[in-house]
């Protein structure tokens, strides 16, 4: 809370999706469903890599800590992003603002990295298949996921802090459907010439570095594959690597979009249907591309599905 003539502000306005009645209910239904979709997907990810004795593989433990961070940032902005739709001014205290961007900061950033951790053990699968098992052990599977969780937290509360530390003006409506830290920084009195340069460096930082580690690992991939002999061998390397590929090119490709584009082509309207992409979008598409096109994961889904039809029956 910050002081400000004399008056506390305590709390901030999200201005929503739109403001247009008419389209309120179609959109909350529209919206119920993909983040609906996108809890069942991914939850059910997580219980399928943790159950099934076949998922039981490095490949398999990313994939459950992709999915809990697509449900962790969905989650996030999802549930207060539904309730603009259905209340006439939708506020949120400056507390659970801060909660609420220092949560999507700490699982966007986790995802990046994880991403990455999952190029690499593609990577060492393809190229180095004998070592495979040494290389990606237990501990190192851990240490690459757990890096990815204190870096992001540790970027989250240095970025919330200085944020939510610094002077408000009365104005208190974000312009954005979610507590965005850029679009909190308009409402600060201060000078917010420090914060943007954290932000900045950060930023171009952990695009930079995460998507290096994918295309490094990507060009290694497709040197060992060229140089395959068989070309069912060929094959077999593609598709292991189709669906994190797939996962890849939508995410960066999105985060790229719209971040590189150029300021005067950049508009409210514009940034706000890309953040719905990657905050709503993706998290939906990304257990439906490992489930429609992995083998493996379809099944677990087919066993664990006829065992709870047993069970009922």
């Amino acid at each position: 809370m910050e002081k400000h003539n004399g008056t506390v502000l305590s709390e901030f306005i999200l201005m929503g999706i739109t403001d247009r009645p008419e389209l309120q209910a179609p959109l909350f239904g529209l919206f119920l469903i993909i983040y609906m979709t996108s809890v069942v997907g991914n939850l059910g990810m997580v219980i399928l890599t943790k159950v099934d004795s076949r998922l039981q593989t490095p490949m398999y433990f990313f994939l459950r800590h992709l999915a809990l961070t697509d449900l962790g940032y969905s989650t996030t902005v999802g549930p207060k992003m539904l309730v603009s739709f259905v209340v006439d001014q939708n506020s949120i205290s400056c507390y659970f603002c801060a909660m609420q961007g220092a949560f999507y900061i700490i699982f966007i950033v986790s995802e990046l990295f994880i991403l990455s951790a999952m190029s690499y053990d593609r990577y060492v699968a393809i190229c180095n298949p004998l070592l495979y098992s040494a290389i990606m052990s237990q501990r190192v599977c851990w240490v690459l996921v757990a890096i990815p969780y204190l870096y992001g937290t540790f970027v989250s509360l240095l970025v919330t802090i200085k944020i939510f530390n610094s002077s408000f003006c009365g104005y208190s409506v974000v312009r954005h459907f979610y507590c965005d830290c850029v679009s909190l920084l308009s409402l600060l009195c201060s000078n917010t010439h420090d914060i943007e340069l954290i932000i900045l460096i950060f930023s171009g930082f952990n695009l930079f570095l995460s998507l290096l580690t994918v295309l490094v690992s990507y060009l290694l991939i497709l040197v060992a594959i060229l140089r395959m002999n068989s070309a069912g061998g060929r094959h077999k390397a593609l598709s292991t690597c189709g669906s994190h590929l797939t996962v890849v090119t939508v995410f960066y490709g999105t985060l790229l979009f719209m971040y590189l584009q150029p300021k005067s082509s950049h508009s409210f309207h514009t940034d706000k249907v890309t953040s719905i992409f990657y905050t709503l979008i993706i998290p939906m598409l990304n257990p439906l591309i490992y489930s429609l096109r992995n083998k493996d994961v379809k099944y677990a889904v087919h066993t664990i599905s006829k065992k709870t039809c047993n069970i009922f029956s």
